[in-house]
């Protein structure tokens, strides 16, 4: 009689061929062999890059929680919207760090993830770049665009995607710290530290021969064949639910064996080196500032270096009263109480400095790829940036994010806008990921509920 439970079975597969050791060590080989390293496919064309970058509870919309404006009042001075109407961009006291970006940045309004709407605010953050349908009773995540790009182009450079978060790991669901996802039920877990991602990046053989290295990739190689081997033949002796489950495994396998081949192909190029200058990479959380946007510097590393095109960052989660950015905003503005109550109390003294605090980090990294010569403009015109949070305001409203735009003027994109998505021009947020990825060269027509590209925002 065939084997029916899936814990005896997955038990079983690990036995053989020393798999019981080396799989937990390659599961969570998120940062080596499982994924590309390097400056480059070698070929000529310029690299083209994407980053996701996302903060936590949402912004000030003092006008309704909808977050949109009533036309009868005036823009508030410190909304997170810089300007009331659609149309060219004008800019208020939270969004004056983005002035000088005029002209490689966009708003957009009225834009989310329908699959969200059943989801808390703060929940709702766990599909920001997935745009995964939670409405299902089986409520499962999806492929990030992250993630979706990285399967495409990832090969080409040392390390396939860099995925960052401010407090590291997965989390779980409805509290996610992390923005990508492999799959269904595949998060990829955020790295928090700068020391551990910078040596990561520029110094994977640490302390080992290139030698050594190539050795234990062989090692790893051959282990996975084994378990390959092994697990194709114990699938033989299970009932069919069993099966498809054992092949979910065994594309696993087949991924981790891609990913060790990979690795091991690229110990045969030279790491890049970098300029480590005003790089503190011990800085501490109660140095909000200097953190954040050392974690931005390293994102702007590994692009400019081509050690990877794409990359998350996970600004605070929406469920971090664990964590030692709960009170960060104590430590960026003196705020006496948790991050989290200027969400919801919205004091008025804190709520547009805390925007405007946050918006002047995101302003540092775009300036510093705009201030890098490439070809015939600079790092920014092709590297496509996209900035927001899964809920409006204090309200827990999961509708009508903050969203902004930034970069890809190379690659398509045009800005200095504000753009309305609302009434009878309603479309999903996955519109807008359909055209990022078309951007860095992922031919796709559609992403999760999308209706096809954002041709608003298309030169």
């Amino acid at each position: 009689m065939s084997n029916k439970s899936w814990h005896l079975s997955r038990r079983q597969l690990l036995k053989g061929g020393g798999a019981s050791l080396a799989l937990p060590l390659l599961n969570g080989m998120n940062w080596g062999s499982n994924t590309s390293w390097g400056q480059g496919s070698g070929t000529d064309e310029l690299p083209k890059r994407m980053l996701v970058s996302y903060f936590a509870y949402g912004a000030y919309m003092p006008n309704g929680t909808s977050g949109i404006p009533s036309v009868s009042k005036p823009h508030d001075d410190w909304s997170w919207w810089p300007c009331n109407t659609a149309g060219p961009l004008s800019f208020n006291k939270s969004s004056a760090p983005f002035e000088p970006l005029k002209d490689q940045i966009s708003y957009l309004r009225g834009l989310d993830h329908q699959g969200g709407w059943s989801m808390g605010g703060h929940s709702s953050g766990d599909v920001f770049a997935t745009a995964a349908d939670m409405t299902e009773q089986e409520k499962t995540n999806n492929i990030s665009i992250d993630q979706l790009a990285a399967n495409t182009h990832g090969h080409q450079t040392r390390y396939a995607s860099l995925v960052l978060g401010t407090e590291g790991g997965t989390g779980s669901y409805g509290s996610s710290k992390t923005l990508s996802h492999r799959g269904p039920g595949r998060p990829i877990p955020s790295m928090h530290k700068p020391q551990e991602i910078f040596n990561g990046l520029f110094s994977p053989y640490a302390g080992k021969g290139i030698e050594q290295v190539r050795s234990g990739l062989k090692r790893e190689a051959s282990i996975l064949d084994l378990m390959m081997e092994h697990s194709r033949s114990f699938s033989q002796q299970l009932g069919k639910e069993d099966q498809g489950k054992v092949g979910e495994y065994l594309e696993s396998i087949r991924a981790l064996e891609k990913r060790v081949e990979r690795t091991s192909q690229w110990t045969h190029q030279s790491l890049p080196k970098v300029d480590t200058k005003g790089l503190n990479l011990e800085v501490s959380h109660k140095d909000p500032k200097e953190y954040i946007r050392c974690m931005y510097d390293l994102i702007y590393l590994a692009f400019q270096t081509d050690s990877t095109r794409f990359a998350t960052l996970m600004l605070e989660s929406e469920q971090s009263s664990d964590s030692e950015l709960w009170n960060y905003a104590t430590y960026a503005l003196g705020y006496n109480g948790a991050t989290h109550d200027i969400a919801h109390k919205r004091p008025a003294e804190y709520s547009g400095l805390w925007d405007r605090w946050r918006a002047e980090q995101h302003a540092y990294f775009l300036n510093r790829l705009r201030e890098t010569p490439e070809g015939n403009g600079n790092m920014l015109d092709r590297t496509v940036v996209l900035w927001g949070s899964a809920h409006p305001h204090a309200s827990h409203s999961t509708r009508n994010y903050p969203i902004h735009l930034a970069g890809g003027n190379h690659l398509g994109f045009r800005h200095g806008h504000l753009h309305t998505f609302e009434g009878d021009r309603k479309v999903p947020l996955s519109n807008l990921f359909v055209s990022m990825l078309n951007a860095v060269d992922v031919p796709v027509e559609n992403f999760a509920d999308s209706t096809g590209p954002m041709t608003e925002l298309l030169g």
